[in-house]
């Protein structure tokens, strides 16, 4: 199935020893001019590319202080370097934290510090060449942005926002990731990810309407483009025809429906997830919520909904207001936005949900906690609520639930391996070799407790699991969306 090898599954996790240059050869496709060029980028490498470079580096540290911050702070004391799943999973030195930042920082202390500019040698500076430009492109298209080394970090270096900064570099001088900004680009022309035109859509939601009449008796309707609906719910577009996803699309719409509360899909809009993100563009993050606000207002929605996603959510709740807003427009009476989780939450405390906890007897349960929930949002009105409020659900539709290992979840949860841009046949050795920790934890819980199934609320999680678990000698099909309970225990047709 794989030529590479696959990370043995131990007893207990083992950090690995160096292996200097292992992950080298990995790398994505680069971006073609088509892709790059509607998103603001030059087509190919330009000539003058250093000095371009260079000059972004400049813009950036001033623009955005945090990254001087980072780039200034690091003492390399090591605190980060075993807690990054690709360095664990890869045993490459350069997947440290410490050591991917530092390929970004040593040339900013070349070109930007007294030290570096005049004692190169003595500060760890160095040129911006060829050579180290090709490193950028392999390690830090070896991060998946999940922040995890920032929770243990005593300074707080965000490693993220170096490899945002790092990517967008990149992308100036015209060497962009195909992946990203192929997607980035099917936005603007259709509307989402996928490239699924209108009429594409509307038919895969009649069909949802079939399907879910010939299993449930009831007319539940999944509407686009429906003028004067309360909710207007934003979900990732894999939701719309892709197993787990479209399971929990399913579930979404049996909530509604059962809460009576009208709601409605946008073609225009008809995705939450943005990779702008991924690419650390700020505009290209901006260009892609815009797309949101206007579908809102076009469609006179009083509330705003997101489905599913990790990172999706973590612009919505981060940058949303920032980028797309102001949101005055909705009712002041609702989080803005808010998470499909929060909304069923809130209902299931207010007693407008009645579930049947044996519907999903036939599962034992965990869940994974996905990055850009755990450690870039919130949901509720308390600290932790990302973390309370999605096993909350769990527990009370769920008789059997276990949690993994305390220190594999909450804020200190492993990435799937495949997030950041990263979700890429093109990187597929890495993705595998990046999922170790988290089948270690998912292989505890199962020796331990039989669990079953993982369930996740993010897209790229879902999707991640899916193609990699087979590897590590799990089923595909035991990754679920959390609506996915939801909507098989919840009881329909009765009082609202």
């Amino acid at each position: 199935m794989a030529d590479f090898e696959v990370p043995e599954v131990t007893e207990y996790p083992v950090v690995p020893l160096v292996k200097e240059g292992a992950m080298a050869h990995s790398q994505p496709f680069v971006a073609k001019g088509e892709f790059q060029q509607p998103l603001g980028f030059p087509g190919e490498l330009v000539d003058n590319w250093k000095e371009i470079a260079i000059d972004k580096m400049g813009e950036l540290k001033g623009k955005y202080r945090s990254l001087q911050v980072f780039l200034d702070s690091c003492v390399k004391c090591g605190a980060c370097t075993d807690k990054c799943h690709y360095y664990l999973g890869t045993a490459d030195p350069k997947n440290m934290p410490v050591a991917r930042q530092d390929l970004f920082r040593k040339v900013y202390r070349r070109y930007y510090t007294f030290a570096g500019k005049y004692f190169p040698k003595l500060v760890g500076a160095e040129d911006l060449t060829e050579s180290v430009l090709d490193d950028w492109w392999s390690y830090f298209h070896q991060c998946s942005e999940c922040r995890r080394c920032s929770v243990y970090c005593p300074y707080g270096i965000d490693t993220a926002e170096i490899s945002m900064a790092a990517r967008e570099v990149m992308d100036s001088v015209g060497k962009g990731q195909k992946y990203c900004n192929e997607i980035i680009g099917k936005v603007y022309k259709i509307g989402n990810n996928l490239g699924l035109p209108e009429a594409a859509l509307k038919d895969t939601l009649e069909g949802l309407e079939e399907e879910v009449k010939d299993d449930t008796g009831l007319d539940i309707k999944y509407p686009c483009d429906e003028k004067g609906a309360e909710v207007l719910l934003v979900t990732p577009s894999a939701d719309f025809f892709a197993e787990p996803h479209v399971d929990g699309l399913i579930g979404y719409g049996k909530v509604f429906h059962q809460a009576g509360i009208s709601w409605t899909t946008s073609s225009y809009a008809s995705e939450a997830a943005n990779f702008g993100l991924f690419i650390g563009s700020y505009e290209n993050m901006r260009r892609v919520s815009m797309r949101i606000r206007e579908a809102a207002l076009d469609l006179g929605v009083k509330r705003i909904v997101f489905g599913e996603c990790g990172h999706a959510w973590r612009v919505a709740y981060s940058f949303l207001n920032t980028l797309a807003g102001p949101f005055d427009f909705l009712d002041p009476n609702y989080p803005v936005p808010q998470h499909v989780c929060e909304f069923t939450y809130d209902l299931m405390q207010k007693g407008a949900l009645k579930f049947d906890k044996s519907a999903n007897d036939h599962r034992v349960m965990t869940y994974h906690d996905s990055c850009n929930v755990a450690r870039a949002s919130r949901m509720g009105s308390w600290p932790g609520g990302q973390f309370d409020i999605p096993r909350a659900l769990i527990r009370a539709i769920c008789n059997n639930y276990y949690d993994m290992p305390p220190d594999t979840i909450r804020e200190g949860t492993f990435c799937c391996g495949g997030g950041g841009g990263l979700l890429t046949d093109d990187l597929m050795e890495l993705r595998v070799k990046g999922s170790l920790p988290r089948m270690q934890a998912l292989k505890r819980v199962v020796e331990d407790h039989g669990v079953t199934h993982l369930a996740a609320i993010c897209a790229i999680c879902k999707s991640q699991f899916s193609k990699i678990m087979p590897y590590y000698g799990f089923e595909m099909d035991q990754i679920i969306s959390v609506h996915q309970l939801v909507g098989d225990a919840l009881v329909l047709g009765t009082e609202q």
